[in-house]
């Protein structure tokens, strides 16, 4: 029985994901690739751009994760912050609402906070 390239790639997926725990050392890496014909050239041009496309795509998605956690902690500890301060300003001084500057410049901080997480990263 004969395949074409395209087929052969398939079953080689498929016996790869059969083999879900195993590892593969680099030199079993380099020994396939030479029983494919793959030169040791283009295995290392491949392995190269491979591991530079892994690094970004994992640097993003852990960027965005942090970013998002950041946000929800400035969010957390600023409706803390200020729900003290409100209740302090109620008890001390119920007359004049000095509690809302504290709010209004923290909250602009965090509403270009809030901004800069969700909406650029969509």
């Amino acid at each position: 029985m004969t395949y074409n390239s395209e087929e052969m790639q398939q079953i080689l997926e498929v016996a790869f994901r059969q083999k879900q725990k195993g590892e593969y050392t680099r030199e079993q890496i380099i020994e396939i690739a030479s029983e494919l014909g793959v030169s040791l050239e283009s295995l290392q041009a491949a392995e190269q751009k491979w591991l530079k496309n892994n690094v970004e795509v994992k640097k993003e998605q852990m960027s965005n994760s942090q970013q998002r956690k950041g946000f929800k902690s400035h969010l957390f500890t600023f409706l803390a912050i200020n729900g003290f301060l409100v209740i302090l300003n109620l008890v001390v001084s119920p007359g004049y609402f000095w509690a809302i500057y504290p709010m209004l410049g923290w909250g602009l901080g965090l509403l270009l906070h809030g901004m800069k997480v969700y909406i650029s990263n969509t």
